[in-house]
């Protein structure tokens, strides 16, 4: 077999094995480009990885500098008693494969994770030097997103800081006690330590960058921090994973909690599940995030639209939150706050930001929301416009009116060969 041969093999096994990590998504770091030296940039079109909260598209070379790992967590594909194709880069070869990729246009950034080898220190120092030699020695300005090790040392995820936009730790599971079960050689609490120690530092990075008058103030990951649950390979509810990622939130002013639903595994441990959960599940979960953060819903209101701990799999959750608050509705396009207005189904933040600065020139009628491509039918039975005024909202067959009736697809990476 070839050199060549060689390397695309390994492309092959460590860009798949890539596939199971969820957060790689390339939004929020420093505008960059290549304009006055170096090369890359962290914004631009391409073959499409990851979409960002603005709507671009990002491509992003996804893939693990080893899939080989001293750890035996029982939900992982990549596990030391797994009986799968090993693979390993060196630190060159994926510096070289990055800068070919970006040359071709195929890609506009790294996103870089990896089993743990030897240590999590050898495995981190390797991690950084990837990032380090694309920074220094190729002047690359396009994004880095690094997976970090909790465990390695705090300086070595100081230098991972220094290069990468962003950076993340994986807290696997919703629940202490069942990371103990399946992941015993990680511990919740120094992932926990070492989000806190991320988050001091990104926060002292940005108070340099506002009081700096000459001198560039230190970098550390512009674009902040974020981590990944597995759902569904433990007995974790909805509520206990979306209370997981409202204290995540809180504490650690963390960018993303991503979401992975757990797939089976060859020869799994007996511990975990024998189906993978509904992936609509996933979506949802994705959706009650996108109330926590954006939208001004609290745990207990998301929750409130299910039954059990679970959130309803049939509707979204801020519809399913308006079904049992119906007295609430419905609320006037041209008078309501915009907290209100961001209650209503079918309409999104941006959509009710342009709604209050059109209404300040004239009312809003339903051929406004039209021409938004706004989604009618499951809008209309909720607001008020100048022409329009509901009186549905006590109907008992109100859910069947406003449901959708499509089917949901996971998405999947593209292949990069």
């Amino acid at each position: 077999m070839t050199a060549a041969m060689d390397l695309r093999r390994k492309l092959e096994i460590l860009a798949d094995a890539a596939k199971y990590d969820a957060s790689c998504a390339s939004s929020g770091t420093d505008k960059r480009d290549s304009q006055q030296g170096g090369i890359g940039s962290t914004e631009g079109m391409g073959i499409c990885h990851a979409y960002a909260p603005d709507g671009r598209c990002i491509s992003l070379l996804k893939v693990l500098l080893t899939n080989a790992c001293i750890y035996d967590c029982a939900y992982c594909i990549n596990r030391a008693t797994s009986n799968v194709p090993r693979a390993r880069f060196t630190v060159r070869e994926l510096v070289d494969l990055t800068l070919d990729f970006y040359r071709r246009n195929y890609i506009e950034g790294l996103f870089l994770s990896s089993g743990i080898i030897r240590s999590p220190d050898y495995t981190m120092e390797r991690l950084v030097e990837v990032a380090r030699l694309l920074r220094e020695e190729h002047g690359f300005r396009g994004y880095i997103h690094l997976k970090t090790i909790p465990d390695a040392a705090p300086e070595l995820l100081a230098e991972a800081g220094r290069h990468a936009d962003r950076l993340s730790i994986n807290v696997e599971l919703p629940q202490e006690d069942s990371l103990r079960a399946l992941a015993p050689e990680k511990d919740l609490s120094e992932i926990r330590r070492s989000m806190a120690r991320m988050r001091l530092r990104m926060e002292e990075a940005k108070e340099a960058r506002q009081t700096a008058r000459r001198a560039a103030p230190p970098r550390f990951a512009p674009a902040g921090q974020s981590t990944q649950m597995i759902i569904g390979a433990d007995a974790s509810d909805d509520r206990a994973v979306l209370g997981t990622t409202a204290n995540l939130y809180g504490s650690y002013g963390l960018k993303r909690v991503y979401f992975s639903a757990y797939s089976p595994i060859p020869d799994a441990s007996r511990l975990l599940p024998p189906e993978a959960p509904p992936l609509v599940r996933e979506h949802r979960l994705y959706q009650a995030d996108w109330l926590l953060r954006f939208y001004g819903f609290s745990l207990e209101e998301i929750m409130a639209g299910g039954e059990g701990g679970m959130l309803d799999l049939g509707i979204d959750p801020k519809l399913a939150w308006a079904l049992r608050h119906r007295g609430d509705f419905p609320v006037d396009v041209n008078r309501a706050p915009r907290e209100r207005l961001l209650r209503v189904p079918g309409l999104g933040a941006k959509t009710v930001d342009r709604l209050l600065a059109a209404r300040r020139h004239r009312a809003i009628r339903s051929e406004d929301l039209a021409r938004l491509r706004l989604p009618l039918s499951k809008l209309l039975p909720f607001l008020v416009t100048a022409d329009h005024r509901p009186r549905v909202t006590d109907r008992l067959d109100l859910r069947a009116l406003v449901a959708p009736r499509t089917g949901f697809a996971r998405p999947v990476q593209m292949s990069l060969l």
